[in-house]
C-alpha cells in the first residue's frame, strides 16, 4: 500500500518533512501562502513572510523593522505614536509638528495628556489656574474677568455683587433697582411674592409692588365702579370733593350721559348733568 499523500493545496508539492501553514483547516506552502495570502508592507511594498511580525493599524500592515516613525525613522514598536494624514508619527515628531502649545508655559501639549481649551487657546490641566487663588481650575466652573479666569468661589469674593434679599453672590444677571442688586428670582412683590424681574411695578415706602397688589392696597377707588384707580397704566381719573371716578365712570347719575368736560351738578352723594339736575 502507498503511503497517503500530503501536498500544498495550491502547487501540489509534497508537505512531508517541510514547514507549511494551515488556513481553513487547508494547508499551504509557505511560498504559495505568501504568495496567496500575505499581507504587503505599507512601508516596502514586499509581502510580509511566514517569519515575520505583522503588525498592523487601520487595516494597514508592515514589517516589524519598517514600523518606523515617517520623520525620524525612529521604530514605533511597542511605543506610543499619532497618525498625521496616514503618516505614522513618534509622539516627539509630532508634538513638535502639530501639537497645541500651552498658552502659559508656551511648551507643547504632548498628545494624549490632559488639556484645557477655551476661546481658541490651550493649557495644560496643570497650568490652567485660578487668576486669585492659583490652584487648578480642572474641569470645575470658571468665570473670565478682564484677561484672567476665575473659579467661582474666587470670583464671587472679588467681584460678584451681593444680592439685597438673600446675601448671596450674584455671578449673572440679577436686577438692580435704586442702586440695590438683587438676584432675578429674589427680587419679588412683598405683597403676593410674585418675581417681578420683567414686568412693570412701583414701590412705597421702600418696599416694591406688582401693579395688582399696589392698586389693592393704596389706590383710590372709583366711586363709580368701586374698582381700584392707578396712574401706572397710563388711567385717567376726575377727582372731585375727595372723591374719585374712572373718566368712562364720571357719568350722570340718571341718565348715564358722560360728564367729562361738561357741566354738572351734584344732589347729596349724586352727580346729575345740568338736565337732569333741572328736573329735581
Amino acid at each position: 500500500m502507498s503511503a497517503e499523500r500530503f501536498d500544498c493545496h495550491y502547487c501540489k508539492t509534497s508537505l512531508l518533512g517541510k514547514q507549511y501553514i494551515l488556513r481553513e483547516e487547508t494547508q499551504y506552502c509557505t511560498k504559495c501562502y505568501e504568495n496567496l495570502f500575505a499581507n504587503c508592507c505599507e512601508d516596502c511594498g514586499k509581502p510580509i513572510g511566514c517569519n515575520c511580525k505583522d503588525l498592523s493599524y487601520k487595516d494597514r500592515h508592515w514589517h516589524e523593522q519598517c514600523f518606523r516613525c515617517a520623520q525620524c525613522n525612529k521604530a514605533l514598536v511597542e511605543k506610543p505614536f499619532a497618525a498625521k494624514d496616514e503618516l505614522l508619527l513618534c509622539t516627539d515628531c509630532y508634538s513638535q509638528e502639530y501639537s497645541s502649545k500651552c498658552f502659559t508655559c508656551k511648551k507643547t501639549i504632548m498628545p494624549g495628556s490632559r488639556k484645557m481649551e477655551y476661546k481658541g487657546n490651550s493649557w495644560h490641566e496643570t497650568c490652567f489656574l485660578c487668576h486669585r487663588c492659583q490652584q487648578p481650575i480642572g474641569t470645575k466652573s470658571f468665570i473670565p474677568k478682564d484677561n484672567g479666569y476665575f473659579c467661582v468661589p474666587c470670583f464671587e469674593r472679588q467681584f460678584a455683587y451681593q444680592c439685597n434679599s438673600c446675601k448671596k453672590a450674584i455671578t449673572t444677571g440679577g436686577v438692580t433697582y435704586h442702586d440695590k442688586p438683587w438676584h432675578r428670582e429674589c427680587f419679588l412683590c412683598t405683597g403676593c411674592k410674585k418675581q417681578l424681574a420683567g414686568q412693570r411695578f412701583t414701590s412705597r415706602d421702600e418696599f416694591s409692588y406688582c401693579l395688582d397688589c399696589f392698586s389693592s392696597l393704596y389706590a383710590k377707588k372709583c366711586v363709580g365702579c368701586t374698582k381700584p384707580i392707578t396712574s401706572l397704566a397710563g388711567v385717567k381719573y376726575i377727582s372731585f370733593e375727595e372723591r374719585q371716578w374712572h373718566t368712562e365712570c364720571f357719568t350722570c347719575m340718571k341718565c348715564s350721559v358722560s360728564l367729562v368736560g361738561r357741566g354738572f351738578l351734584t344732589h347729596r352723594d349724586d352727580i346729575l348733568c345740568t338736565d337732569c339736575g333741572r328736573e329735581k
